[in-house]
């Protein structure tokens, strides 16, 4: 599993001119799913996700976890996150999860962080043959 973080004030997700996934302040997460995940390595990288202390307290020290700042997530589905470009020109996904298997694991990170009491936005992209996908992301990062 791979996840990339961004500390954001607000973050969006927008396909075909249609927002579908946007937070306030919180962390924009790219989430791609390996082919030896499980259940037990997404429980890891979550409860690391929410304890990770990235966010400023009042002595501007970086102190505070996405919880105790009643932040928000915006987990985005990614595989090309597990891309290898270390030989020829053309990226590698051997080791991206198989698409029935990494989708099941994403909603089950996303059912975990709801669980957790975190406001949580998702969305799901998977690649599909013949069919061209839009995507944008804004975000505003935090200073």
């Amino acid at each position: 599993m791979k996840l990339v973080i961004q500390r954001v004030n607000s973050a969006e997700v927008e396909i075909k001119n249609k927002i579908v996934g946007s937070i306030k302040r919180g962390f924009m997460v790219l989430v791609g799913v390996a082919k030896e995940d499980d259940e037990a390595v997404v429980d890891k990288f979550l409860a690391k996700l929410l304890k990770l202390r990235i966010f400023e307290d009042e002595n501007n020290k970086t102190n505070l976890s996405i919880t105790d700042v009643k932040g928000e997530l915006l987990l985005v589905s990614q595989f090309t996150l597990l891309a290898s470009c270390r030989d020829g020109n053309r990226p590698s996904f051997i080791n991206a999860g198989d698409p029935r298997r990494a989708k099941e694991l994403y909603e089950y990170m996303v059912a975990k962080a709801k669980a957790s009491g975190i406001k949580t936005e998702q969305v799901l992209l998977f690649a599909e043959k013949n069919k061209k996908y839009i995507f944008k992301k804004k975000s505003e990062l935090l200073e």
